[in-house]
């Protein structure tokens, strides 16, 4: 008898358990594979947010919040890259901690792996970075797509520690909900669609992901250091004052980064987990009231 095709999505119950199975299966892969996966996961994280930068330039004409969800869209990129194409993502792996709750993956082998994919996803971004400076892409469009990069590296190491951590948060609580969408998905087109919402919105709305600043300030700052003379081609239009490679690790990438795991491991992995994974005596044996109907 052929077995039957199903277009459903999976359930949120079916959606956890296979998301432990996958944390599983991430934590087990080998870790030089995992450090290449998560280079090309910061490599498409980045190709993204060139898409996302260039949407953006020259868009003062349009309303700002249509302006952002343009720019959101293009950032979609780089997730159905990460998903479809296949690497690791530092803010979707925050959902292995569902299977170290379950005790089916050590916590020694979780932050491994965070570890491991963090440094890749760095890598893989700042390559992406260098790679782009050497375009000079950023002088296309009389120069707005540059305009726009300085711009934006300058604002995100201007945000309080505090503000970047709650921006953090916010955004991987999306990015992680995206990817727990894709879990359920049963096709390609599935995939692509649960993404773009998700994702088009913490990008609209200005929330913080600790893998797309790994390329947007490095780019700003390699733009400063390497091509002096293309700043003060832009005059007044950018104010640098801050940009620095300390005001970018302490000030945005750590908080941010401590408010990706928030979001994604705590309010995302752990609350799902606590749902439809954690054991129980009332899950696990039926109360007085079951009984009584059956």
């Amino acid at each position: 008898m052929e077995q039957e095709t199903q277009f459903d999505s999976i359930l949120p119950a079916g959606i956890a358990k296979k998301a432990e199975e996958i944390g599983v299966r991430k934590v087990k892969t080998a870790p030089i594979n995992v450090f290449l996966l998560a280079i090309l996961a910061g490599a498409f994280i980045a190709l993204g947010s060139v898409f996302y930068t260039t949407v953006l330039a020259g868009s003062a004409a349009l309303p700002y919040g249509m302006a952002r969800f343009l720019g959101g869209l293009a950032f979609c990129l780089g997730l159905i890259l990460v998903v479809l194409a296949g690497a690791e993502l530092f803010t979707g792996n925050n959902l292995i901690v569902m299977a170290w709750a379950s005790k089916s993956v050590g916590f020694a082998d979780l932050l491994q792996n965070w570890g491991i994919v963090f440094l890749g996803n760095f890598v893989g971004a700042i390559g992406t970075a260098v790679l782009m400076l050497l375009t000079k892409q950023y002088t296309f469009g009389s120069s707005t797509v540059g305009e726009t990069a300085l711009k934006i590296a300058t604002a995100k190491v201007h945000l309080g520690f505090g503000q970047a951590i709650v921006l953090g948060i916010l955004c991987n609580s999306l990015v992680c909900l995206a990817v727990w969408l894709t879990y359920g998905a049963r096709s390609s087109t599935d995939k692509i669609l649960a993404i773009i919402f998700p994702i088009s919105a913490f990008v609209a709305a200005g929330f913080e992901h600790s893998v797309a600043n790994m390329y947007l300030v490095p780019f700003g700052l390699l733009v400063q250091q390497f091509d002096p003379s293309f700043v003060v081609s832009l005059g007044d239009k950018v104010n640098l004052a801050g940009l620095t490679w300390g005001a970018f690790f302490l000030k945005n990438l750590l908080p941010v980064t401590i408010g990706n795991i928030i979001g994604g491991a705590g309010l995302v992995g752990i609350i799902y987990w606590v749902i439809y994974l954690r054991r129980s005596k009332r899950t696990e044996q039926p109360s007085e009231t079951l009984r009584s109907i059956q």
